[in-house]
């Protein structure tokens, strides 16, 4: 039996081959569309042409916007703009593809450089087992540290035994610590026992004797501390007040400055409770989120009153600040003009652009940040503008338990000895100011394989935040591009020292150099002749 569906679709494929034969014909019916007195017009090569040309372009267009958007769709360094109203949209965080979050803590390519600090062939050890160098070290832990290190190598020059440094106990922190407390001793004196002799303390027998005290001239030379030599035909010991800044950056022998970088990236290792510490809190901090930022917040009351900035203040607090500044004798300027500081990038981020500046740079709020830093001045009140934005901040007092930090309590030089750790080992470090920390940190960074150091450029920061400020910008893309433009060369990468600005000189020129602590390429970081070449 035929189904009714087979007897259907005979009868259509019937009617599809009479239609063909009529229109073979050139009629298809009084209605057709052709009929026999229909008979196409041969169009001319010209038009043609024209309608072949037309077509090809239009499809030309149509694949090119067709692949634009495909690009700017699938392009991952294309933040993710949400359809919001601008008001959330100002805060909201760019949604950034997993090539963009790696890249936010991925540290900058290091060329295949390499610490380099072994002495020459034509090195030879300090003997003058008979001449004593008498150091106090002034101002902050790093302040200290650096000094210290310039002692051991002016000491070599010198040809002199080093007695331990004594450390300072008035400046503004007013830390009683002793060298032991902060740090190793007896490491000190071993490391180093291939290049001066030290010893713990003067012999007795020299307590009483004459000794020269000389104030070295900042930034000296070789040929200086060559000069200075002839003190010791008239003393046995000479007495140094002031450590900091006595050795110039640049143009110094090799193994002068390797001695250097022997002395503070390996000598001077910090004492064993602050050590064991200090690594136990970067493991509390990688337990907790794995990567983590150490921002050194220098909003401190001492650096704010000491730049002179009071930006963003009350004028009880500006007024406090300078009081501070005119009864603090060893602060020369007492007149500053806060906003030309300002301007001049001379003042410590604040705690809201620095939540302005992380955000612009793609973090999200959830980031882990450690503030490396004492008490910030006005407590939460400032420090609200930054919490708000990036809740997750982490103190030593919420990571360390009380029983453990009790040792360490009034004494600010072993706390920052603690903060000192957690910001080399950080992901990322960012500094809010350019200080002693934030230079020494991001020096011993480099020296460990150019860990990840984001340095704000402040200077070039304050007008942004200005229009932020006063509404022109709201925080969003632009934003977020116009940041991330500007900071795009100034996240640790291999670069050579930079030298003092052009125009600038005489001896103003050494105080304006790059700090030999802060960049120690190319003299203890080496690599082959070409990449020796980076800039």
């Amino acid at each position: 039996m035929i189904s009714d569906r087979y007897v259907g679709s005979s009868l259509w494929v019937r009617k599809r081959e009479v239609r063909a034969e009529m229109v073979s014909r050139g009629s298809y019916g009084s209605g057709g569309l052709l009929t026999g007195r229909f008979h196409a017009r041969k169009l001319s090569p010209s038009v043609i042409t024209f309608y072949t040309i037309f077509i090809f372009a239009f499809s030309i267009i149509v694949f090119l916007f067709y692949v634009r958007n495909i690009s700017i769709d699938q392009d991952p360094r294309r933040p993710f703009i949400s359809r919001q109203s601008n008001s959330q949209q100002s805060l909201q965080v760019p949604e950034l593809h997993v090539h963009d979050k790696q890249q936010l803590w991925d540290s900058p390519f290091n060329h295949g450089l390499h610490q380099c600090v072994e002495r020459t062939t034509k090195y030879k050890a300090a003997k003058g087992f008979n001449r004593y160098l008498t150091v106090r070290s002034n101002g902050g832990l790093n302040q200290m540290r650096t000094g210290i290190s310039d002692m051991v190598a002016v000491a070599h020059m010198m040809n002199a035994t080093l007695v331990v440094p004594q450390l300072d106990k008035r400046s503004f922190w007013k830390d009683s610590s002793v060298f032991s407390d902060i740090f190793d001793e007896l490491h000190f004196i071993q490391s180093l026992k291939g290049d001066i002799r030290i010893v713990s303390e003067l012999p007795k027998n020299l307590e009483g004797i004459p000794r020269a005290r000389k104030h070295f001239t900042s930034w000296a030379g070789f040929g200086y501390y060559t000069d200075m030599t002839r003190l010791w035909s008239d003393y046995q010991v000479i007495h140094v007040a002031k450590s900091d800044s006595r050795l110039a950056n640049n143009d110094l022998p090799l193994d002068i400055q390797r001695l250097r970088c022997r002395a503070m990236y390996q000598a001077l290792r910090f004492s064993p409770p602050i050590e064991n510490l200090g690594k136990r809190l970067v493991d509390r901090l990688r337990s907790q989120g794995g990567r983590y930022i150490a921002l050194h917040l220098r909003y401190e009351k001492d650096m704010l009153s000491f730049t002179g900035c009071s930006y963003g203040l009350t004028d009880a607090e500006s007024e406090e600040l300078r009081i501070l500044r005119e009864n603090t004798n060893y602060w020369k300027v007492k007149a500053i003009n806060s906003t030309e500081q300002r301007i001049g990038g001379f003042c410590p981020l604040t705690p809201k652009e620095v939540g302005i500046f992380l955000h612009a740079l793609g973090y999200p709020p959830s980031t882990p940040i450690y503030i490396a830093a004492g008490e910030i001045y006005g407590g939460n009140t400032h420090l609200s503008e930054l919490s708000s934005r990036f809740p997750n901040l982490i103190f030593k007092e919420s990571l360390a338990t009380p029983e453990e930090l009790k040792d360490f309590t009034n004494h600010a030089s072993q706390t920052a000895a603690l903060d000192y750790i957690i910001c080399v080992e950080s992901d990322v470090f960012v500094p809010s100011y350019s200080g002693n920390m934030a230079r020494a940190v991001e020096g011993h960074r480099r020296f460990l394989g150019h860990r990840k150091t984001i340095n704000p450029d402040r200077k070039g920061l304050v007008g942004i935040f200005d229009m932020v400020e006063t509404g022109v910008l709201e925080e969003g893309k632009e934003l977020s591009q116009m940041v991330q433009r500007m900071h795009k060369n100034r996240q640790g990468a291999p670069r050579k020292r930079h030298g003092s600005p052009p125009g600038v000189k005489g001896r103003a020129r050494f105080k304006t150099e790059e700090s030999f602590y802060e960049n120690p390429y190319p003299e203890c970081i080496c690599g082959s002749k070409s990449k020796l070449e980076i800039t």
